[in-house]
């Protein structure tokens, strides 16, 4: 299992989660014990590069991303690269992995998509 991330910065447990899981700066990679494994630039076309934030993170091994929010077509594209989406409200990167690991946050379905991004 391979945890991913959206980032602010390359601080690993002490790090921001990001607002918004597509234009974050980073991504942060962990294992189901909460070890940072790496932390990637985000180079997806969101910004200025190439792919989807989703790609992005299958290409590195994620299979559970743990964010903020995101729009219904991430939350899509995620589960056809079978990525586990759960969204909650956290303020650090050990954060949100403890709400996640204590079994507090359900998996994400459309109706937990962003408002800013809902149709």
């Amino acid at each position: 299992m391979k945890i991913v991330i959206p980032t602010d910065s390359k601080k690993g447990l002490d790090d921001a989660v990001a607002e918004h899981f597509g234009r974050c700066n980073t991504y942060t990679f962990l294992d189901e014990t909460g070890s940072v494994l790496e932390i990637i630039d985000n180079t997806s076309e969101h910004m200025g590069g190439t792919g989807l934030p989703p790609e992005l993170m299958k290409k590195h091994g994620a299979t559970v991303l743990l964010c903020r929010g995101l729009g219904p077509r991430a939350i899509t594209l995620c589960k056809e690269l079978e990525i586990d989406v759960y969204v909650c409200h956290a303020n650090t990167v050990k954060e949100i992995f403890d709400v996640w690991k204590n079994g507090e946050v359900k998996k994400a379905g459309s109706e937990d998509a962003c408002e800013a991004h809902k149709p």
